[in-house]
């Protein structure tokens, strides 16, 4: 029996638009736009210049992909020592095999394709051949490769950088050394062709920027940039001799080239180094990308010609800490760099920012590296959230807890940026004793007024959302904070009149709402470890310390449910939209889904890296996850909203299958696409047997639309009867043919002949398909499976014309045998009475006045009143038991 989830297949991944790859650009004609290819891990995504979308997703990679490039039709890609050619960004035309190691560097050469691998071999590949055209293998202890560049102009020659700091111009066509360049004493990292002939721009590893005519081997003008290694160099093409280059840093420095001086400098353009840069051709624009997973548009608009920053496509750089469904379709996403973020299911283009977290916005503002990833201002980053849509579009409807932090900062999802609200009771600035205190729980009541935060002192305040006053402190007598530990989980109901507050001293607290003062405690053999809500119900999710979950109801404040122990430390939980199920992540990268009537384990499945965070949408369509050490969510489709699962409950000690991580495209759900009559079903599957007892009878699955209104056809035909007879038409086709004479008219003797054949026509009648059919003295089953695919009208059509004048009764009488053995064997019992009833209302006076059709009424008769007086026996049952249970 497969142990992989029964209910979640892989879908796709969220968040992901780029990595340490240079990008790449290529023209493409047919569109009249550059588009600009991305790599990410296994994938590359295509982006548009002109509105900066995602145009198109790549299949997956065996590995992950180590080098790209384009030329005007292809787009090519490494991963490992295999090399694939995509045409449209979408379907592999060429593969080419031969590297033993991993390939790092590519250049399309014409028809060619030259490939670096790690070992400096060398290969050029016949493009649409696929076959190897010539090798070269490098030294790597004299001459490690590491960059190439094919310079204008220079038929079949190539220009090598090396980490040893030389450069070799080869002649691939004869294999042939034509010059070597004694270097500057520093790694080469990047080449790049000026716009001018023989002028190559050569980045060094000690952040120098040679600018050299390779003609003359003279150095024309020489840089230096005080960021380390020249990581990306791009020349501006729409007329203006300027020179962007990318640092480590993540600055982009912009050179003029007359005046040989720096003209420009963007301040951390990027949190990571930057190691794609491209101008676009006749346009002021730039595009980078970064490590940081963002790709950048500046365009050069400035009055003293400097850039800024014009589009952008960014994810976290650095792994979501909370997500959370803002809508079916939306995700809330917090990441580890202070962020954040709105992801859409749906397309990317609906992704945005709501910004950074700082602790002053006017100043941040002001700041000049805003952008780096350190900033003095910037808070740390969020690890809870609290959201509501009452009041969205009055004021701050949302409200983070901070690592580290006392504070509980708001921000509005109308306005998509930070509010100006920083919830902290004066109690953690005046008391010495609280200043180690942080926020540790959160929740926003269903109107969108208050908020309510506990603290890691055992404190529990309540706050206007509006204002940001504080409204009410929640504790015990004498002045007591609300726990003696952490407060690790807060909750409250729809109406506003209890709140629930969990601590790490073992208890469960009952609060009035309005109050604050306690109604009651419910204490617990562990401390509480967080909170899971179920805002549909009554319902929360406690996780313990001892890897336990409890589901306790508010309105009882009785713990109705205890899940086993989960044998790690729970990282996250979610209850489905009806709460009738609870999903639990552990360190062990398992994650589990209980049935919460049964208390009872019903799937699991594991994955490669933990689960920190897990959200479902309001339909309960798709799972997200956010995974340790991972940059994107990741979602899984729920197979149980759109066919039937058979879910039994699992052994608590059951070892799952590893399911792989849902890719950056779109996976194919197979639910979808499998034909069910065709589907294999497991061992575990139930199947309905065909007749689940002979004291009972069975219905037929077929549509009640196809017979219940057979015996009413005549009413229905009288009431859609037409109020007019059709017309005819005022002017007639100009093809009618027309007689010969002086007045012009119509020749209507052929329509004339037909309508006087018609009622000879009408006059002939003869027996329907059933009555031949039971002539024929086929088999019952065939005749019932034929019966069946009859729709209503064509049924009364059928049995109407069972006999006609003049002819035998045969047909009628074995139709009736055929009544007999379908109430016989009882199944489609309701058929059975339909078909009946059709005959009595066609043929009752030919039944009662043939002898041995009335004698067949009279077994049929005998049939059903036995049939029904068992029927009867068991509904009146039903029914004393049921008016039984309504009295208690």
């Amino acid at each position: 029996m497969s142990t992989a989830s029964k209910i979640f297949v892989p879908n796709r991944a969220l968040g992901f638009v780029s990595n340490h790859i240079p990008l790449e650009t290529r023209y493409i004609e047919r569109r009249k736009e550059s588009v600009i290819v991305t790599c990410v891990g296994r994938h590359f995504h295509t982006y548009g210049a002109f509105h900066f979308t995602l145009l198109n997703i790549s299949g997956e990679h065996k590995e992950d992909i180590t080098a790209l490039a384009c030329d005007r039709y292809q787009v090519f890609s490494a991963a490992g020592n295999e090399i694939l050619a995509w045409r449209g960004g979408t379907h592999i035309k060429h593969k080419y095999l031969g590297h033993n190691l991993p390939v790092h560097l590519l250049l399309p050469f014409g028809a060619h394709l030259v490939s670096v691998d790690e070992g400096s071999c060398l290969k050029v590949w016949h493009v649409d051949a696929e076959e190897l055209y010539t090798e070269v293998q490098f030294d790597p202890a004299s001459f490690e490769v590491s960059a190439i560049m094919h310079p204008y102009t220079y038929t079949n020659k190539v220009l090598l950088g090396s980490r040893q700091g030389s450069l070799q111009l080869w002649n691939l066509h004869t294999r042939n050394l034509i010059f070597e360049f004694s270097g500057w004493g520093s790694g080469v990292s990047v080449i790049e062709q000026a716009p001018v002939q023989d002028v190559v721009a050569i980045g060094l590893a000690d952040g120098r920027i040679i600018v050299h005519n390779l003609k003359f081997d003279q150095t024309v003008i020489d840089f230096a940039q005080d960021w380390g290694q020249v990581t990306s160099i791009s020349f501006r093409k729409d007329g203006p001799p300027l020179m962007c280059t990318g640092t480590n840093a993540g600055h982009i420095i912009v050179w003029d080239l007359e005046k040989k001086e720096n003209v420009d400098q963007i301040w951390n353009a990027h949190y990571g180094p930057v190691t794609g840069l491209k101008c676009l051709p006749s346009e002021p624009l730039l595009v980078s990308s970064s490590p940081d997973n963002s790709l950048k548009m500046w365009v050069f608009d400035m009055a003293d010609g400097g850039g800024r920053l014009l589009k952008i496509r960014e994810g976290h750089s650095l792994p979501p800490t909370y997500i959370s469904f803002r809508q079916r379709d939306q995700i809330f996403v917090a990441g580890a760099d202070s962020t954040l973020k709105v992801f859409s299911t749906v397309t990317e283009t609906k992704n945005h920012s709501y910004g950074r977290a700082v602790h002053n916005k006017k100043a941040f503002k002001r700041m000049k590296n805003k952008r780096s990833p350190d900033a003095p201002l910037v808070m740390p980053p969020i690890m809870e959230l609290a959201y509501e849509t009452t009041r969205e579009k009055d004021w701050d409807n949302i409200c983070a807890l901070h690592r580290g932090l006392a504070e509980v900062t708001t921000w509005s999802s109308d306005k998509g940026c930070m509010g100006d609200h920083k919830l902290l009771h004066n109690r953690f600035k005046e008391n010495p004793a609280f200043h180690s205190a942080v926020a540790s729980s959160v929740c926003l009541t269903l109107c969108g007024n208050f908020v309510l935060i506990g603290y890691s002192s055992g404190h529990v305040d309540r706050f206007n959302v509006q204002s940001g006053a504080h409204r009410c402190e929640y504790k015990l007598p004498k002045g007591k904070p609300a726990h003696k530990g952490a407060v690790r989980g807060i909750a409250t109901e729809g109406l506003n009149q209890t709140v629930v507050t969990g601590g790490a001293d073992a208890y469960i607290r009952f609060w009035n709402f309005s109050e604050g003062k306690t109604l009651g405690r419910l204490p617990l053999k562990q401390a509480v470890a967080f909170f899971c809500q179920n805002k549909n119900s009554s319902l929360i999710g406690v996780a313990l310390d001892d890897n336990t979950v409890c589901v306790l109801d508010m309105h009882s404040r009785n713990i109705i449910r205890r899940l086993p122990n989960h044998y790690s430390r729970l990282t996250s939980m979610v209850f489905s939209q009806d709460a009738r199920w609870i999903l639990t992540s552990t360190t062990d990268c398992k994650i589990r889904t209980w049935d919460v009537p049964s208390a009872n384990l019903i799937d699991i499945f594991k994955v490669p890296l933990p689960v920190t965070r897990m959200a479902l949408n309001p339909t309960g369509e798709i799972l997200a996850t956010a995974h340790a050490d991972s940059l994107g969510v990741y979602l899984w489709f729920n197979k149980a909203i759109h066919m039937h699962v058979s879910l039994r409950p699992l052994p608590l000690d059951l070892d799952p299958e590893l399911l792989e991580l849902p890719s950056q495209g779109f996976n194919e759900v197979e639910i979808l696409d499998t034909n069910l009559e065709e589907m294999e079903l497991s061992e575990d599957v139930y199947q309905s047997p065909e007749q689940i007892s002979e004291e009972l009878i069975t219905m037929s699955t077929l549509s009640t639309a196809r017979w219940v209104n057979v015996l009413d056809l005549d009413v229905i035909r009288r009431r859609n009867k037409p109020k007019e007879a059709p017309k005819a038409p005022a002017a007639a086709p100009f093809f009618l043919p027309t007689i010969p004479s002086l007045e012009y008219k119509f020749d209507l003797r052929p329509t004339l002949e037909e309508q006087q054949q018609e009622p000879a026509l009408k006059a002939v009648s003869d027996l329907s398909r059933l009555a031949k059919m039971l002539s024929e003295a086929q088999n019952e089953e065939s005749l019932v499976a034929f019966l069946k695919t009859l729709g209503p009208s064509t049924l009364d059509s059928e049995v109407l014309n069972l006999t006609s004048s003049g002819e035998s009764v045969e047909p009628l009488n074995k139709f009736l045998d055929l009544v007999l053995f379908v109430m016989n064997r009882k199944k489609e019992f309701e058929l059975s009475q339909m078909y009946l009833a059709l005959v009595l209302k066609h043929h009752g006076d030919q039944c009662i006045a043939d002898t041995a059709l009335a004698a067949k009424l009279e077994s049929v008769k005998e049939i059903q009143r036995n049939e029904w007086s068992s029927l009867e026996k068991h509904i009146l049952y039903c029914k004393s038991v049921v008016h039984a249970l309504k009295r208690l």
